[in-house]
């Protein structure tokens, strides 16, 4: 499955806690992220990430990739007490997550119960293109 990883910069370190807690079932999977957010991931927990742009680019490219049907998972952290210019980014992720059935977290609670399904295989229909309806 591909994971996408974004963090708002408030919520990098905890992005990077998270992926060193849950190493070893991302390790499983294709990781792809923004690029600052990426790169910290990568530095702490050895794990393979595709980088994409910085800042507004990074989220766009991903947006893309969405909107392919090439995202199986979606890790965002968001600040969502302090709004950013990027806030219309935020809110087509999220949307394109709704239009493609993306299970999307978009805090450290939820990460934690997608991270979990999916190492029990409950987002196995994501691989089969299927909706488990």
């Amino acid at each position: 499955m591909t994971i996408a990883i974004i963090a708002h910069d408030s919520k990098k370190e905890l992005m990077v806690q998270f992926c060193s807690a849950y190493c070893g079932i991302l390790s499983k999977h294709r990781l792809i992220a923004t690029n600052t957010t990426g790169k910290q991931v990568s530095e702490a927990t050895g794990l393979e990430i595709r980088r994409y742009l910085s800042g507004r680019g990074g989220a766009e490219q991903i947006l893309a990739l969405l909107s392919c049907s090439e995202v199986d998972v979606l890790l965002f952290f968001r600040d969502p007490i302090n709004p950013k210019l990027t806030d219309a980014n935020d809110m087509d992720l999220l949307r394109l997550c709704d239009v493609h059935n993306v299970p999307v977290a978009t805090n450290i609670a939820t990460a934690e119960a997608l991270i979990l399904a999916l190492e029990r295989g409950d987002l196995d229909w994501r691989e089969n293109g299927n909706l488990a309806i």
